[in-house]
Order: structure tokens, then C-alpha cells, then sequence
């Protein structure tokens, strides 16, 4: 049986003319709502700058990438009619003063992490994929691990902060990090043994509740799914549907593993914050660490070796050719921090940088 994947998407507003973000969610929201006729997909986010849809679970990833495009599309018509537009960005190329949204639960998080929750305008893609418990949830959990990292790599879109270049490939992935419960996590080896984790870090009072466990992985606390929350949002539409597509691969071979009884890799949750620094550091441009070895090798080789590591998988889902393909593009023009800092070169402008990237964000 073939799971089913569903993916979140965070984009971010900005003004036409200046590319400037744009505090207008609200106004684009109910946009929304009114011309889906009351049954939007789109939800508000910690920053009234930005906006969230959720596709429909999918096993067909085809259908899945049409229905990206299309909620992209259906956020600039709403964001076209408030004054704005929407840019697929994992952070804003200028500078963007702080507007927290409405409701309780945001004003708790900007009153309890000040600056860290101020700064939090960023934006990221979740996947989620179907398993059938959550003691295999948590066998995936704990065998997916190593290879998060390169998925950062992938999906890396956030070069740029406050108008200066971060010298980082995804400088959201170091943003996001100030959270206290973010990042790679420890084997867990039962379900019983996360959720205690997980009650036992909300009862600290530090978080307000179970949607605050921000694990670059996690066991949902609403739906019946492993959700991989490390990567960006990918600039082009079709890197969207690839990191599902791998996610998708690495959840089924990790459950395979599991009922088989292989053991999870053993590698420790420092040399894995290692792993997720190189490569939001470097994305695809440089060396990664290898998730089996943990030495630095080349970006090139190291992608091909979660090809590899998927492939079984993949092919009984009849995707490892198209994933294949879509790798080699990647490889070839590079992520969304590279197509930044190319158009950024070419116009001298960030203002036509994130014009541009408007443009790409529908493919």
C-alpha cells in the first residue's frame, strides 16, 4: 500500500514595487475564504506577513506537484487583490519590521520569547507522510535521522537577512533554531518513550503546548503521520514535490528497516546539529556531511547517496525516475539560494531579486 503524503507550505507577502514584506494576512486571508466560498486552505501564521496552505494527503506525486502550483496561484490572486504578492522565500531578502499575529496564542509566544519570536519571520515546508502506528512512527523517526540534513541542503532558499547576505545557504534552518525544542532529537526507540519526552518537556512550562515540539521530525499531534519539518520552503514549485517525494522514500525504507529489525543508526544529536549547521551553511554548493559516515564529502555525492539509500522504495511507487531527473535539475541550477544570489549579481537590485523570485514561485 502506498502512502499518502501531504505537504504545508509557509509563503511569504511582499509589496509589488518595493518587494518589501507586507503585514497583510488578514486582509489576504479572508480574500481567500471568499473565493473558495468558505472552505479555504489557507491558515494564518506567527507573522502577519505571511500566509500557510496545506495540501489534501496524495499518493499519486503528480498530483500532488498540481496541487502545489495551484495553491500557489489561488495566494497571489488573494495577495493580488489586497496590494501584494507572495514569494515561496524561507526569509526576506529586506528588512521587515516585526507584526505578530492576531490571536492568544501568538501574543503568549511574542511575550515568552521576545526577541526570538519577533524575529521568527520565516518560512518552511512540512511533509507529511501516512504510518500505520505510532510505534512505527517512532521506528521511522528513529532511522531517518542522518539523512534530514541533506534535505535541508535540497530545499535551502534563505541566503539573505535584513538586506545583507548571511553567508549561509539557509539562514532560516539558524533562525528557526532559536526555538528551545527545535532540531534533530535523540532515538526514542518506543512510543511510549516520546511521548513521555514530549509531555515531560511541556510540562516545563516553557512551551505552551504539544504544537510547540518542533523536532526537525515528529510524530503529528493531529493526523496519523511522520512530519519532516527541517527544510525550506523550495523557491520552484517542482523542488516542492521532490523533497516529497524523498521524504516519502525515507519514510517507507526507515519502516521497512523497522519491521525488519534493523537498528537505527546510533549517531549522536551533536554530530547531527553538525550535520544540519553544513548544510544550511553550504546547501548544495559545497561538502555535506555523509549521513553514513559523518565526513564532509561533496554536496553532489552525498545527494546521490540518499538516491541510493531511497531507491527500493521509490521504485515500488513507480517515482525513482522522475526523482532521479529532478535531482540531476537541482544539482545543475542549484536551490533557491543560488538562483538569489545569481539574480542579485545580475541586477545589482534585492528589490528585483525578490521580483524575480515572485515570478519563480509559480514555476
Amino acid at each position: 500500500m502506498v502512502r499518502t503524503v501531504g505537504v504545508e507550505e509557509e509563503l511569504l507577502l511582499v509589496d509589488e514595487q518595493s518587494g518589501e514584506p507586507r503585514a497583510l494576512s488578514t486582509a489576504v486571508l479572508a480574500l481567500a475564504e471568499r473565493r473558495a466560498e468558505g472552505d479555504s486552505v489557507f491558515e494564518p501564521e506567527l507573522h502577519d506577513q505571511q500566509v500557510e496552505f496545506a495540501t489534501e494527503p496524495r499518493t499519486d506525486m503528480r498530483e500532488l506537484a498540481d496541487e502545489i502550483l495551484r495553491w500557489r496561484a489561488e495566494a497571489a490572486k488573494s495577495a493580488a487583490q489586497a496590494g501584494a504578492a507572495v514569494a515561496a522565500l524561507a526569509t526576506a531578502p529586506l528588512p521587515a519590521g516585526p507584526s505578530i499575529g492576531r490571536g492568544e496564542r501568538y501574543r503568549w509566544l511574542a511575550e515568552k520569547f521576545g526577541l526570538t519570536a519577533q524575529e521568527q519571520l520565516t518560512c518552511g515546508c512540512h511533509v507529511h507522510v501516512s504510518v500505520g502506528s505510532d510505534e512505527e512512527g517512532i521506528g521511522v523517526l528513529d532511522r531517518v535521522r542522518p539523512w534530514l540534513s541533506v534535505l535541508l541542503a535540497l530545499s535551502a532558499n534563505s541566503p539573505f537577512w535584513q538586506s545583507r547576505d548571511t553567508a549561509y545557504a539557509s539562514y532560516r534552518s539558524r533562525v528557526w533554531g532559536r526555538w528551545p525544542s527545535a532540531g534533530p532529537v535523540e532515538i526514542f526507540r518506543s512510543a511510549d518513550r516520546y511521548h513521555e519526552q514530549v509531555e515531560a518537556l511541556v510540562d516545563t512550562g516553557v512551551l505552551r503546548d504539544k504544537g510547540m515540539i518542533y523536532f526537525d521530525a515528529r510524530l503529528s499531534h493531529r493526523y496519523p503521520t511522520v512530519e519532516v519539518r527541517v527544510a525550506d520552503v523550495c523557491l520552484d514549485p517542482a523542488d516542492a514535490a521532490l523533497l516529497a517525494t524523498l521524504v516519502r522514500g525515507l519514510v517507507e525504507t526507515a519502516a521497512r528497516s523497522w519491521s525488519e529489525g534493523g537498528p537505527p543508526d546510533p549517531v549522536g544529536v551533536g554530530v547531527l546539529r553538525m550535520a544540519a549547521w553544513q548544510a544550511g551553511r553550504s546547501g548544495l554548493e559545497g561538502q555535506l556531511l555523509h549521513p553514513l559516515t559523518m565526513r564532509p564529502e561533496p554536496a553532489s555525492d552525498v545527494v546521490g547517496a540518499l538516491l541510493a539509500h531511497v531507491r527500493d522504495a521509490l521504485e515500488d511507487s513507480g517515482d525513482f525516475a522522475s526523482a532521479e531527473t529532478a535531482l540531476k535539475k537541482v544539482l545543475e541550477r542549484g536551490t533557491g539560494a543560488r538562483t538569489q544570489r545569481e539574480a542579485l549579481a545580475r541586477t545589482g537590485s534585492l528589490r528585483d531579486t525578490v521580483a524575480e523570485c515572485v515570478s519563480r514561485t509559480h514555476g
